[in-house]
């Protein structure tokens, strides 16, 4: 088989979450190009909206849910919308986050709680909903986390424990479910970003920004162009003996 053939994703689809806006619509633009129709998720009808035009006027066919994946009663529907939509979901992208700043000693439960609902419950409940409606038993299908290098390094100068700590239980929640469904032929494998600009970044990058720059081997951060290809590659037939893998995309920041 072709390369190019290898890479193709036509007639498949793909659920992205958190894929309105920054890394997630980035990975939604990439898997679209290559012929996925796309189901992306997030709280504001707006941002989807808007995140839906511009899919659209790439040629790529988009369904959009608004929904918050950390109420837990949301996972069915929106699963259920996609299907109904567009089809059996082949690629779940787990990208949907959040993170709270505060240090570890005043650091309040609702920041917690709210960083594992999201970073870690709604992905671990959105892969189980996808894998029972759409890939076990069906031809299996394709899993990708996005976990962080913050989940394989310490604080990086950040006081954000709840989400550290969440990013490397996705890590290990990576290997452990390759490992579990690797005989349904569904592989499992997570992207680790660095340091991208972003929303959720902004106030992280004002702080360390400059010095985090001159730490990376390639001295620059991550663009938004930086994760298409091997999200691409993650998604297709290219890597189906690849699973269990977490992958940094940070410049060589982590082995600096």
């Amino acid at each position: 088989m072709s390369v190019s053939k290898l890479l193709d994703l036509d007639g498949r689809v793909a659920l992205v979450t958190g894929g309105s806006r920054g890394l997630g619509l980035q990975m939604a633009e990439a898997l679209g190009e290559m012929g996925a129709s796309v189901a992306i998720t997030a709280r504001k009808q707006q941002e989807l909206d808007e995140a839906r035009e511009q899919l659209e006027r790439q040629g790529v066919k988009v369904c959009t849910v608004a929904a918050d994946l950390s109420q837990r009663d949301s996972i069915g529907p929106v699963v259920a919308q996609v299907v109904n939509e567009l089809g059996p979901v082949n690629i779940l992208v787990n990208n949907a986050g959040t993170t709270w700043g505060a240090p570890a000693e005043d650091y309040p439960d609702e920041g917690w709680d709210k960083v594992m609902r999201l970073n870690v419950d709604a992905l671990f409940f959105l892969s189980r909903e996808v894998a029972r409606q759409c890939m076990i038993g069906k031809g299996g299908g394709r899993i990708i986390n996005v976990a962080s290098i913050a989940g394989l390094k310490g604080g990086m100068g950040m006081k954000t424990i709840a989400y550290n700590t969440s990013k490397g239980a996705v890590v290990n929640f990576t290997r452990a479910l390759a490992a579990e469904w690797g005989p349904y032929d569904i592989t499992v494998n997570a992207l680790c970003p660095g340091f991208f600009p972003s929303k959720m970044s902004r106030g992280v990058l004002e702080d360390v920004g400059e010095a985090v720059v001159a730490r990376t081997p390639l001295g620059r951060l991550g663009s938004e162009e930086d994760l298409k290809g091997i999200t691409v590659l993650l998604a297709s037939d290219a890597a189906r003996h690849i699973t269990g893998q977490n992958i940094a995309v940070d410049g060589g920041y982590s082995v600096a």
